[in-house]
């Protein structure tokens, strides 16, 4: 006995077959998203770079030269923060999309896997009551699984957020106090 007619292996594989390609796009997406903040990054590195050393160029004496040196430190290390925080953003929203898509696929399996139980639970024969009890219980027990398991990562995804808030902010500060600290006083 076939549990699935080939009309029902076509339509799963041309649901799968649109899921990878959904998937792939959003990796592209991220790709993209990727490449855009790296090319940002480098025009204005290029930018900056080239009005560093017409500054440098200017400079009068070394005093000058310490205080155009110390004011730009601040910038450089706000610049990487701001770097990571925007390659973090785009990370956390393509595996956000990834996890959609899981979430759904599994929600589709988990309803069909159920309808077939409920089908087997029909035409199963008399005195099996006992074996469809089994695997419906342990299907629950799969489902209840994931569901703790998808809690507590969600909350350690929620709690590597706090801390990479925490320590991006405690980095800009620190990086804001080294350079008042390295700036020379006039």
């Amino acid at each position: 006995m076939s549990l699935l007619t080939p009309e029902q292996i076509a339509a799963a594989q041309k649901a799968n077959l649109e899921t990878l390609f959904g998937l792939t796009s959003k990796a592209f997406e991220g790709i993209e998203k990727l490449v855009e903040l790296n090319l940002q990054v480098v025009k204005s590195t290029l930018a900056e770079s080239h009005d560093n050393a017409q500054k440098a160029f200017s400079v009068k004496d070394a005093q000058e030269l310490l205080q155009l040196q110390a004011g730009l430190s601040q910038p450089v290390a706000e610049k990487v923060l701001s770097y990571g925080r925007h390659l973090y953003e785009i990370a956390s929203a393509t595996q956000a999309e990834f996890t959609k898509v899981a979430e759904a696929q599994l929600e589709e399996q988990n309803r069909k896997i159920q309808s077939l139980v409920d089908n087997v639970a029909k035409n199963a024969p008399a005195g099996s009551e006992t074996a469809v009890a089994v695997m419906k219980s342990a299907i629950s027990a799969a489902n209840t699984t994931y569901e703790t398991v998808h809690k507590a990562t969600k909350q350690a995804v929620e709690l590597a957020e706090t801390n990479m808030a925490a320590a991006t902010s405690a980095a800009s500060k620190a990086a804001a106090a080294s350079a008042r600290a390295a700036t020379p006083k006039k």
